[in-house]
């Protein structure tokens, strides 16, 4: 593995690789790596010749301060974690190569970035789609892996990879969860031992309500269920529980179409996000007796 910090060090590597008519799969990160950033790993060693591991801190898709600088840096063992999957380079580019002096384009994408964390976490989607969009042209990646933790982030690259005509195939994988059912992410690490026990009940809550609507329960009453059992389970507040449409995004009011429950919620000053599939009527009638797991 080799660890390269500068594009044009990275643009040569990938030339090699074109010219022998190799592919290449990208998946960015911004370090601080868990399973579920490996299972993304792990897809892209299987599915193409050559991995490519992005690890930068984007400043620009944080709109707090404060948790840009609360973000862990774990370079080396991140490394560590890659090593045993064989991949070929760990790109982390200085912040020149991302944002040169006058860098001065944003790359927004409407509709999917409207609403969930696009309301309540302004210009964090720009800050998203242009550092994405800069990764996928630096490393000429044929194919890019994204999880499905953050959904709608992932329908968001979807959108400007079709949109500006980008060759990278977009691949969703699916969210990883600890063994009690919480989704993965590295702002896990930042609860204390406490709430790191509470946290569990969102995959639960959502699991529940995602059923009941499957059922046929009304959407509005199954949400205010979840909500009063969050908060009863002790998080501090709850920044949106939504159904939408999947995977154009936009709200629902029933259940026609394929949906998905989006959460984000606020525990020990840690904000917390997961979504699940809303299974169709067909497959909750013809699996009764089957548990529902979070997507």
């Amino acid at each position: 593995m080799q660890i390269i910090r500068h594009k044009a060090a990275l643009r040569a590597l990938t030339e090699t690789w074109r010219r022998a008519g190799e592919t290449i799969g990208v998946v960015p990160t911004m370090g601080a790596l868990h399973a579920g950033h490996l299972s993304l790993v792990a897809a892209a060693r299987a599915g193409t010749d050559h991995v490519i591991v992005t690890l930068f801190v984007n400043p620009r898709q944080f709109n707090n301060p404060e948790d840009l600088a609360k973000y862990p840096r774990t370079e080396e063992s991140d490394a560590e974690k890659l090593a045993p999957f064989g991949i070929d380079v760990l790109y982390i580019p200085e912040p020149g190569e991302i944002y040169p002096e006058g860098f001065a384009t944003t790359v927004s994408v409407s509709g999917v970035s409207d609403g969930l964390c696009g309301a309540t976490r302004p210009g964090h989607f720009d800050g998203v789609a242009t550092v994405v969009t800069k990764l996928l042209l630096q490393t000429d990646a044929d194919r890019a892996f994204f999880g499905e933790k953050d959904y709608q982030q992932l329908q968001v690259v979807k959108r400007l990879a079709t949109d500006l005509d980008l060759k990278t195939e977009i691949v969703g994988c699916p969210t990883i969860r600890e063994d009690d059912g919480l989704a993965m992410s590295s702002r896990n690490l930042r609860l204390g031992a406490g709430p790191r026990e509470t946290a569990p009940v969102i995959g639960r809550v959502l699991a529940t309500a995602a059923k009941a609507i499957a059922r046929g329960e009304n959407p509005a009453q199954a949400l205010d269920t979840a909500r009063e059992a969050l908060l009863s389970a002790g998080f501090d507040s709850i920044d949106y529980l939504e159904l939408r449409s999947d995977p154009d995004l936009q709200l629902m009011t029933k259940a026609d179409r394929p949906a998905r429950l989006f959460l984000a919620a606020w525990l020990d000053g840690v904000r917390l996000i997961d979504n699940v599939a809303v299974a169709g009527r067909q497959k909750v009638e013809s699996s009764e007796d089957q548990p529902f797991e979070p997507a």
